[in-house]
């Protein structure tokens, strides 16, 4: 195979809603530039792209896939993604590593929702969009409806490149209006005969093609002068203002295709290929720093690697673009993330599980490797001397979360090494272990997505496992100011143990004056502060402790063992052992023993009063709560805010942004487990949610003393 050089390589992530074809599309084009001599299909389990047994379980895509294909002296590198939002990780990774997104739409449905949510990162990224309308040859197809959706979705730069003449069964040509020709293909697709336009269809396509102009001319000030003066520009003209319109994102161009019987497939390819935007046209990366990172092939060296995939029979693969430089076989580079030496002992050229070895990759270019020791997903790689770091890929925040238990004990390692695997092919499955709740969480995009890493721990790793509802991070507070002292004492022949403690705790804010006199019992306590401490916690909020003695009556060096028994207690909260918060403890009296009196005894005396006051304070439990946005369409909304105020959500406001209504509200995060999954069916997979996090609220009395009950019973039990 040839050594692509940067004007010769076209990058695309080809995107699009479930179900459009886009695996039928790249399919057809590996065929048709000969990387592949016999097309599978998605229903017999032989496309090149899904070649995963989960993807084979389900019917369609759940990973990415690197593919490429070569046509007319061009290699264009694409990667197929999938279309479920449960899996718009691969999509939105494979976008920031391309330069042109190329989205499929289904011709018998048009724009639809997953359409709207892709072009919403598109836009995010500044990445030009052309739409493929695929499928033109099903019976349910109607071009001019999908046309109106995309026009009604994206606005009038959705410029028309080509017409069919006919949809359904009988599609077999159509009219481009750039090349201003009849394309028509024999009942096997593949080469066109490419004809005249014929007089009942001029008049149309003479002003689809006047209107593409206008779009073309509207990019280039010398091209509108141009078009102005002479009335018309030249297709190599046209080109330009195409290109450039692309660019900028004033122009998204419509192909039509029937990816499933080749048509249309070589015209796409050589657009692509003549038109789209190389690497170093579109915006230069820039690392952590700042520094920008232009696509030339004799600068230093620079890989990125934006996927990491575990093969059966290979191993760990990453796969990486070269953003400067070039590479060879053999070479050394440096791992900047880790510090360490990396050696390329192979280079491939990637279409699916085919891997083609090619001798050098230079700057723009996309491929793999194998055997690389520390590498790993958004790592950079770079020449010796080098070392800045290219920012890691940005994804959507995770909507679905649960818990993971293995089935049997002895697994649980096991399970650990496998969901860090699985972390590593897919970011947006996100494991934490959480010390506080004792559980391992799974974060993802959705119930699916979550259902999907089950099914490949059971059935690639055989593990079982079983998903059961997360806890809730609670934190307990206090609302009121109480007092309490503890006597430890423990004599059992030698040296006993002896301390005592009083203590006042109260409520505490940021900025709060401190009390000089406090009355309990109708006795007064007057408080000489002698030193103050504030303990920021790791679980948020503060502890801040006051030491109040005089005269002597605990001396300083059992202060820290106080707060320490103190510390251990907000650890595990008297309420329902849920980390405490927001507390000031003064401590202003106690008693000692000059010689039974030891940093235990003052450790579990400061324990035992903390907790005792706590219980008299007012305790209350607080629970996390989530700023939550809802993009419905307007029809939706009535049930949707029926639903989040089941959820015991506060509506915050609402209001319209780009053809959707917005729903702000804020809701406690027990109520979002299944969220995704309800919201889902409300809106018939046609609305959107974010959450981000808000802080804590206090619990409703009833829900408390539910949960009370609750962490009651669990202690009887153990």
């Amino acid at each position: 195979m040839k050594v692509y050089q940067g004007n010769e390589i076209k990058n695309f992530a080809l995107v699009g809603n479930s179900g459009a074809g886009k695996t039928t599309l790249a399919e057809a084009m590996l065929f048709e530039g000969g990387v592949i001599n016999r097309r599978g299909t998605v229903d017999n389990q032989n496309t090149v792209s899904d070649y995963f047994p989960v993807e084979h379980e389900y019917g369609y895509s759940v990973f990415s896939t690197v593919l490429y294909t070569e046509w007319l002296g061009k290699k264009l590198n694409f990667i197929d993604c999938p279309g479920s939002d449960d899996f718009i990780g691969g999509a939105v990774g494979a976008l920031q590593v391309t330069d042109t997104a190329l989205m499929v739409i289904n011709a018998q449905s048009g724009a639809e929702v997953g359409s709207e949510n892709i072009f919403r990162h598109t836009q995010e990224f500044s990445k030009p969009v052309i739409f493929v309308l695929n499928q033109l040859d099903h019976e349910k197809a109607d071009y001019d409806v999908s046309l109106e959706s995309l026009r009604t979705s994206f606005g009038n730069k959705v410029v028309q490149i080509q017409y069919p003449i006919t949809t359904g069964s009988g599609f077999n040509a159509l009219i481009d209006v750039l090349k201003m020709k009849l394309y028509k293909w024999p009942e096997t697709g593949g080469a066109p005969e490419i004809l005249e336009i014929p007089d009942n269809e001029k008049e149309k396509a003479e002003e689809l093609h006047n209107i593409l102009v206008e779009a073309a001319a509207e990019n280039d000030e010398q091209l509108l002068e141009l078009y102005l003066e002479e009335g018309s520009l030249t297709e190599d003209q046209m080109r330009e203002g195409i290109h450039k319109g692309l660019i900028h994102r004033d122009l998204f161009p419509v192909f039509c295709v029937s990816a499933k019987k080749s048509m249309g497939i070589r015209r796409l390819m050589e657009f692509l290929g003549n038109v789209v935007p190389f690497v170093s046209e579109m915006p230069t990366p820039t690392t952590e720093d700042g520094t920008k990172i232009p696509c030339e092939t004799n600068a230093s060296t620079i890989l990125f690697v934006f996927k990491t995939s575990v093969e059966p029979h290979l191993g760990e693969v990453n796969y990486f673009k070269v953003l400067s430089g070039k590479i060879k076989e053999g070479d050394d580079l440096y791992n900047v993330n880790r510090g360490s030496k990396e050696r390329l002992s192979a280079i491939y050229c990637v279409a699916g599980q085919n891997r083609t070895k090619v001798s050098e990759m230079v700057a723009g270019d996309i491929g793999a490797t194998v055997k690389l020791k520390e590498t790993k997903t958004n790592h950079t790689l770079g020449s010796k001397g080098f070392d800045k770091i290219m920012p890691p890929l940005r994804y959507p925040n995770s909507k679905y979360r649960t818990a993971i238990k293995s089935v049997n004990e002895s697994d649980d390692e096991k399970l650990g090494e496998a969901l860090n695997r699985m972390h590593e092919e897919d970011p947006t499955w996100i494991i934490e272990y959480s010390k506080e709740l004792k559980q391992i969480l799974v974060n993802g995009q959705g119930e699916f997505h979550l259902r999907t890493l089950k099914w490949r721990l059971e059935h690639n790793e055989k593990l079982m496992v079983n998903f059961i509802e997360p806890k809730i991070p609670y934190r307990e507070t206090i609302t009121k100011i109480a007092h309490a002292d503890y006597r430890h004492k423990k004599q059992s022949g030698g040296a006993g143990q002896f301390g005592e403690v009083h203590m006042i705790i109260e409520p505490y804010y940021e900025g709060m004056p401190i009390t000089e006199m406090y009355k309990f019992d109708g006795q007064e306590h007057k408080i000489s502060v002698r030193d103050t401490e504030e303990f920021p916690l790791s679980w948020g909020g503060k502890l801040v402790f006051i030491n109040s003695i005089v005269g002597g009556a605990i001396e300083a060096r059992f202060l820290p063992a106080i707060m320490k028994g103190i510390m251990e207690k907000m650890e595990e909260g008297p309420l329902t052992g849920s980390y405490a918060r927001d507390i000031r403890v003064i401590v202003y009296d106690g008693k000692m023993h000059p010689v039974d009196s030891n940093e235990i005894s003052f450790r579990l005396a400061g324990r035992n009063a903390f907790s005792k006051a706590f219980k008299e304070a007012g305790p209350k439990l607080l629970e996390p709560v989530y700023d939550v946005s809802v993009w419905c369409p307007s029809e939706k909304m009535g049930d949707i805010m029926s639903d989040l105020q089941g959820r015991r959500a506060m509506i915050m406001g609402m209001e319209s942004e780009k053809g959707f209504e917005k729903i702000s509200a804020k809701v406690p995060l027990k109520e979002m487990h299944g969220y995704s999954t309800a919201l889902s069916s409300i809106s018939g997979g046609r609305a959107r949610y974010e959450m981000k996090s808000s802080g804590y609220e206090k619990v409703p009395p009833e829900i408390q003393d539910q949960l009370l009950k609750a962490y009651e019973a669990t202690q009887k039990e153990e």
